[in-house]
């Protein structure tokens, strides 16, 4: 079975990678900007069933799965996803360090050929460093905090910042693979009709 992934994201086409799967990737061309939604885990859930949902139609009614990811981190009471700016990014750290989050993704499988879906929402509580104002600037200068949902990454430059979180680790990454084997299941499928594992 194919499997499409509905996003420009490198690091879930990583993770999927990863774990043994081959996605072919098709960008939705959402505007995230026009979604909303009365709360960050609703929001993120509406984004990622718009998504699916843009990609999906442009299949007709090929064999496909599409899968439709997005991700906000939830800080005291505000959905914070991507920064505008470097500036932006350094003042979202100064309040962040020392400080918890939720990192909440939504999740939408469709399945093409038979107009099938299965969601979830999926929240990991991070929990972030005491970080210095130098360690701020030299982390928001690598502009890597201007490409990813609340302005930090696990995997990657921002690791060193991440102090502890309690769920799943690669929901925080911007994809649950647990999640996303659950929908699997959901719609009939599993690991291995996608061609688990790849070569």
């Amino acid at each position: 079975m194919r499997l499409v992934l509905a996003s420009a994201s490198p690091a879930r086409l990583q993770t999927l990678r990863s774990a043994g799967l081959a996605p072919e990737v098709i960008v939705s061309g959402v505007d995230e900007d026009a979604i909303t939604a009365g709360s960050a885990r609703e929001l993120v859930q509406a984004l990622a069933d718009a998504k699916a949902e843009a990609v999906a139609d442009t299949l007709a009614a090929e064999p496909a799965l599409v899968l439709g990811c997005d991700s906000l981190l939830e800080f005291d009471g505000l959905a914070l996803g991507k920064p505008e700016d470097r500036a932006e990014a350094e003042a979202r750290w100064r309040r962040m360090r020392g400080g918890r989050g939720v990192l909440h993704t939504g999740h939408c499988l469709i399945d093409a050929g038979r107009h099938r879906r299965a969601v979830a929402t999926v929240a990991t509580t991070v929990r972030f460093a005491d970080v210095s104002d130098a360690e701020i600037a030299a982390y928001c200068a690598s502009d890597e905090p201007l490409h990813v949902a609340g302005a930090f990454t696990i995997d990657g430059l921002g690791g060193w910042f991440v102090e502890a979180i309690e769920g799943d680790h690669h929901n925080v990454v911007g994809l649950s693979l647990p999640a996303l084997r659950g929908m699997l299941a959901e719609l009939a499928y599993q690991l291995t009709d996608l061609g688990y594992p790849a070569p």
